[in-house]
């Protein structure tokens, strides 16, 4: 069995062959896809998935992720990277300053695209937002997200994946395409 990852980050693919354990041959193929506006990552996904087969035309997933504050409003959402890239950690940290609600959420949707089309499998994790960046494992919001009461930055990388969003919806994928097989 043969599957690719499409993304710019190949320590992904690593994530998901390491997943699969040797049962499934995992390739890293990096493109340039679109990136549609939509509130819904697994719409997000779905697209670049479509995309993806399109230039590749062999089986294979694509991941969006999203990261949504209850006290604004679900922002910064499926715009996660955008928000990431230009106010930062530091910039959510201000806009919680007063907050008393600290609840948020991660969620992945992995789109696999085959001939018979784009299906999504998706993966969600609840945490809280914390006061200040803490830990140094990870990337992204992993210093400011906090679950059972460590960050994503304070779990080992190897151990992330079983309580991530990323890794529960890599479960929800390899539990369908290993019975698919």
């Amino acid at each position: 069995m043969n599957l690719k990852v499409v993304t710019g980050n190949p320590d992904k693919a690593k994530e998901v062959e390491e997943f699969f354990n040797g049962k499934v041959r995992v390739g890293h193929v990096k493109l340039d896809l679109p990136e549609i506006k939509d509130n819904d990552v697994g719409n997000i996904a779905r697209v670049k998935a479509k995309a993806a087969y399109d230039a590749v035309k062999e089986p294979l997933i694509v991941d969006d992720t999203g990261f949504y504050i209850s006290s604004l409003n679900g922002f910064p959402g499926a715009y996660a990277a955008f928000v990431l890239d230009t106010i930062g950690m530091e910039g959510i940290l201000r806009l919680m300053e007063n907050q008393e609600n600290r609840c948020a959420y991660f969620e992945t949707a992995i789109a696999y695209a085959d001939e018979d089309g784009v299906l999504i499998f998706r993966g969600r994790v609840e945490g809280s937002i914390t006061t200040g960046p803490r830990g140094s494992e990870g990337f992204g919001y992993d210093p400011i997200f906090e679950v059972s009461g460590k960050t994503f930055a304070e779990i080992p990388l190897k151990d992330k994946s079983a309580v991530s969003h990323r890794g529960r919806a890599l479960e929800a994928f390899g539990e369908w395409y290993l019975k698919k097989q």
